[in-house]
């Protein structure tokens, strides 16, 4: 079963009184949101909530994350990201599977970035109980 939003989430330059929202889109301050995940104190429970923490990951340039959750077969053995880049937002347009009932998932998202955006349609996979990015299409 798919699941569509019908808006995009901006990540606000200042959340609740505990911190800053989170880049990903949620209402939640980053240290309970992704920054959980990055730390390693807990997993990411769906293909959707991975997704956001690469994203997050992306925006915060914390490679080691990115490659922590990466499929083994699929992953370089470095990432080099821009530190130029600027990201501002991420739309969540579709999502297939990806529960913790499923072994497989897809997420479809536009993530914004100054002077354009990045679509995608991602596939997650299960590897030892935890959801892992294996690779993705680019969408027009």
């Amino acid at each position: 079963m798919s699941r569509r939003t019908s808006h995009p989430r901006r990540p606000s330059a200042t959340g609740p009184a505990s911190g800053p929202s989170c880049p990903c889109g949620t209402a939640q301050p980053y240290e309970e949101c992704c920054g959980r995940f990055h730390r390693g104190e807990a997993a990411a429970p769906t293909a959707e909530a991975l997704m956001r923490s690469r994203y997050c990951a992306f925006v915060r340039l914390d490679v080691p994350y990115l490659l922590r959750t990466w499929h083994p077969r699929t992953r370089p053995e470095r990432v080099e990201l821009d530190p130029g880049m600027r990201w501002n937002g991420l739309e969540i347009l579709e999502t297939g599977g990806g529960t913790g009932f499923h072994a497989t998932g897809t997420v479809t998202f536009r993530a914004s970035y100054r002077g354009g955006s990045l679509h995608e349609r991602s596939r997650f996979e299960r590897v030892d109980g935890a959801w892992v990015y294996v690779d993705g299409d680019f969408l027009d």
